[in-house]
């Protein structure tokens, strides 16, 4: 029996309860990995590392960084790579400019980077803190990065200062960690479709992602409402397809509708796509790109009408929603969205490319002559298989070059592509459907991480989509459904944020949107989910909010309050 939303909200409205219930009592210890000590509240403070590590022992003393403290790391460029990294970040607050060793050992009175075979998961570390050094050792560059984020955070909250701090010293508590993710897929997405984001404004989102070990950046690029993407075989898809000529005021069901007037737009050049690729490389976030189709095409077929199944005058969506007309499923299409893909496959090295597949109606599709023809040649019964067949086209190009398709859950409906990953947005219902069919799950579900949606009551809080989602129920979401059998669950290889921007028009909308439920998910993912506890998380978020305030990033306050 699949797991149903009435059983589902019965146990969350249990787990909310309880939570609420343990906040209440003002607990002074926290559970902790089996075989530790628990955790006290001057402990979280102390070791405020997010997303909480799989094993922390605090111990006594400290490590002082000094001007005269060394990195060490491994020749390997990547590793090499990483230390760099460390220098910079202390640089600006500490005023210390750190010297770069080459060496394989930990050494006394040094960070040592280490690559170490025994660490057996590959995006796993050990950090050994104590008074003589920091000893970060991985198996692989990505797992010492990660060593390097819960450094970091061990560090003095002034480390995130954008200037000089007036800090006499430099302490690192002393610590065992042994670490290592839950999920190999951790992902933040961002829709630049609705509203466009310049690529500085990308970068700073990227290192977001990394500061708390998402692996994977899901940047939605082309909807109704805009074509974001340089393609250089269709320019009008930028030309045309990258403005419209307004934008809808207020929410979507305010009636009558009202607009600004004022055209808008932007897109990024590949030049510009290039240098995000290489910089999220550089933090180990991985880009899986979204070109949607057949729905949420308006802009695309704007630029190119024959690309729609009946001949007119289209012009890019100025307000949110579903639009009737999609792309028709006819050669012509086929092969524009080929070479589409192949620019795009070119600017993102990742294993994955998203094509959307959510939302498109039908419509057009019944009633267009050349559709019921493929339906009667391809043995189709229903404007759904015209769909699959549609997604199967492109997964098979995909898959040609060496890709996987990624694609929204209602790709399920008329038969799912052998290759397909669904990304689960409805509910878990098409996740669980997808992992019983033996397809790798990404689950994303609207009531858990739909960051679009109302962190508070809607009367106090920016104008929004709907709904409510506040920190604690990010906190709670467990993305393995419980009905699902056990030798299914591997197949759901992990969880998401997602980020639609209708009503977010600015940076800091999308920071007040985000923070701190980043954080929430964040733990959800990388943590084992018998050691999540939401009070000792509110414990640690309070540092962790401290240091991005500092950073100036607009982060929701009703938890922290």
């Amino acid at each position: 029996m699949l797991w149903n939303t009435k059983a589902r909200s019965a146990l969350l409205v249990a787990l909310l309860s309880g939570l609420s219930a343990v906040s209440c009592l003002a607990p002074k210890t926290f559970a902790s990995p089996k075989g530790l000590e628990p955790l006290t509240t001057e402990d979280l403070t102390r070791y405020a590392v997010i997303p909480r590590p799989r094993v922390l022992q605090p111990a006594p003393g400290h490590f002082v960084w000094t001007a005269e403290t060394r990195i060490v790391a491994p020749s390997e460029a990547a590793a090499h790579g990483v230390a760099q990294y460390l220098a910079e970040l202390v640089a600006t607050p500490t005023g210390f400019k750190p010297q770069l060793e080459e060496g394989s050992a930990a050494k006394p009175g040094a960070v040592s980077l280490r690559l170490d075979p025994s660490v057996s998961e590959d995006e796993g570390y050990r950090l050994n803190v104590d008074a003589s050094s920091v000893d970060i050792s991985a198996n692989s560059a990505r797992g010492l990065f990660y060593g390097v984020q819960t450094l970091r955070q061990l560090l003095p909250t002034a480390l995130d200062s954008t200037s000089k701090a007036k800090l006499s010293t430099w302490e690192v508590p002393a610590v065992h960690v042994e670490d290592a993710p839950r999920f190999a897929y951790r992902g933040m997405h961002l829709d630049v479709g609705r509203h466009f984001f310049p690529a500085p404004f990308i970068k700073q989102y990227i290192d977001w992602l990394a500061r708390y070990k998402f692996n994977t950046f899901h940047w939605h690029l082309t909807d109704d409402q805009g074509w974001r993407i340089e393609i250089k075989q269709y320019p009008k898809l930028t030309e045309v397809g990258g403005y419209r000529k307004e934008t809808l005021i207020g929410h979507s069901h305010d009636l009558p509708a009202k607009f600004d007037g004022t055209r808008y737009g932007g897109f990024y050049t590949q030049e510009q796509i290039k240098d995000v690729v290489s910089y999220a490389a550089s933090r180990f976030v991985t880009i899986v790109p979204e070109i949607e189709m057949p729905g949420h095409s308006l802009a695309a077929i704007a630029a190119y009408p024959e690309l729609a199944c009946s001949p007119g005058a289209y012009e890019v969506g100025t307000k949110w929603g579903i639009f009737e007309d999609i792309l028709c499923p006819k050669e012509e299409t086929f092969t524009f969205l080929q070479n589409v893909l192949g620019e795009v496959i070119e600017l993102f090295p990742g294993p994955y490319v998203h094509v959307g597949g959510d939302e498109a109606p039908k419509a057009r599709w019944r009633e267009s002559e050349l559709v019921q023809r493929l339906k009667a040649e391809q043995h189709l019964t229903s404007e759904d298989e015209v769909q699959s067949y549609f997604i199967k086209r492109i997964d098979d190009f995909l898959n040609s070059k060496q890709r996987k398709l990624v694609g929204w859950d209602e790709i399920l409906a008329g038969g799912l592509s052998p290759n397909a990953v669904v990304m689960s947005w409805r509910g878990f219902d098409g996740g669980t459907r997808a992992a019983q069919l033996g397809h790798s799950v990404i689950m994303t579900p609207h009531s858990f991480c739909y960051f679009d949606q109302y962190q508070a009551s809607p009367g106090a809080e920016p104008l929004a989509i709907g709904g409510q989602i506040p920190v604690e129920k990010v906190y709670a979401f467990e993305p393995v459904p419980i009905d699902l059998p056990a030798d299914q669950r591997h197949f759901v290889i992990g969880a998401q944020g997602s980020v639609w921007t209708e009503y977010m028009a600015t940076p800091d909308q999308v920071e007040y949107m985000v923070f701190p439920r980043l954080l929430a998910l964040s733990e959800t993912i990388w943590s084992p989910a018998e050691t999540r506890n939401y009070p000792s998380f509110v414990t640690r978020l309070r540092p962790n909010a401290k240091r991005l305030q500092q950073l100036g990033i607009k982060v929701a306050p009703h938890v922290l309050d």
